[in-house]
């Protein structure tokens, strides 16, 4: 299977010279060091997911437009199979399903949040919605400063241009599916 961090790493620089971006022009987009984005290139460095959300961030694209592509007329998708994005020492760990979607402007994410796990996330572009739909257990989401408990079974919809983190305080596990919404350009 090939490494994450060469997917990454490749898209990354596809996109930055098919804008014809220097790697400084890139930094100060994301807020991303030099070295650490030519790393990145490299595939030398696999970045977390609160670094490629700053690039993504800073260069207006999707997170999941660095992890894959999909053509196909329909796709079925176990996310058994899928690399999973470690975050918070592995209490979390999101898997991407479907990758951006540059005709429906979505992308869907399954994610497992263990107990104990806290996840801040950077506020998003103008526009951007969460949809999270809580398969299973508990978990408690801080939207701006509002924090909100999603029960199993429950689904929420926020627009994610504000702070926002996800907490699993509870003792068992939070499964959930996160659809992200992107504006139409």
């Amino acid at each position: 299977m090939r490494s994450p961090a060469l997917t990454i790493g490749e898209r990354l620089k596809e996109i930055r010279t098919g804008r014809s971006l220097t790697l400084d022009d890139a930094a100060k987009l994301t807020d991303v060091s030099k070295p650490m984005l030519g790393q990145i290139e490299r595939g030398q460095s696999s970045p977390t997911i609160t670094t490629l959300w700053k690039i993504a961030t800073g260069l207006k694209v999707p997170l999941s437009s660095f992890l894959e592509e999909q053509e196909a007329e329909y796709s079925v998708v176990n996310w058994k199979e899928k690399d999973a994005i470690v975050e918070d020492s592995g209490r979390m760990r999101a898997y991407p399903i479907f990758s951006y979607d540059p005709i429906r402007n979505v992308e869907i994410f399954y994610i497992e949040f263990d107990k104990g796990c806290h996840h801040p996330s950077e506020k998003h572009l103008d526009g951007v919605e969460e949809y999270i739909l809580n398969l299973k257990g508990k978990l408690e989401l801080v939207i701006n400063t509002r924090t909100v408990v999603l029960q199993e079974k429950q689904a929420i919809r926020f627009r994610a241009n504000v702070f926002h983190e996800y907490n699993n305080p509870y003792e068992k596990p939070c499964n959930v599916y996160n659809m992200i919404f992107y504006p139409k350009a």
